[in-house]
């Protein structure tokens, strides 16, 4: 490996590693349904999001609060003794991916046959402090200064 793509990965982990984030995979739902349920909670502060998904009439929501507060859980073993209401978390990205198709046969008039897609998704939900990112802002409107 050269010394640029070493460099590259070991940036990659680095970031990897602050990164507080739970991914759902081959969740039985189509991913449009499940988009439906992310494009939801993009954005918006944790607290937030888990009330709007608790309240939500949708099936795929259930499966995607579950997910949110396993990301939470993350969080919360990275930073032993922060309070998450203190913290500004807020729901950084929410993606959804498609997955495996099972194809079946359902039984048609006239000894046809019409298929079936079976469609399944994988869902990822990345949170982040709102503090830090602001933190983060302010450094680089410093260094563009100098």
């Amino acid at each position: 490996m050269g010394a640029r793509k070493r460099n590259r990965a070991n940036r990659l982990k680095e970031e990897r590693q602050n990164r507080y984030y739970a991914v759902l995979r081959n969740c039985p739902t189509s991913p449009r349904k499940m988009r439906l349920v992310t494009d939801m909670i993009k954005g918006v502060e944790v607290n937030k999001a888990l009330d709007m998904l608790k309240f939500s009439s949708k099936e795929a929501s259930r499966k995607v609060e579950k997910l949110l507060l396993s990301a939470i859980a993350n969080w919360q073993s990275k930073n032993e003794g922060a309070r998450i209401e203190e913290s500004n978390l807020y729901v950084k990205e929410a993606f959804v991916d498609q997955s495996r198709t099972l194809k079946r046969i359902q039984p048609a008039p006239q000894g046809r046959a019409h298929r079936i897609k079976k469609r399944s998704n994988h869902v990822t939900v990345v949170i982040d402090s709102q503090n830090v990112v602001e933190q983060e802002v302010q450094v680089q409107e410093q260094e563009n200064q100098a």
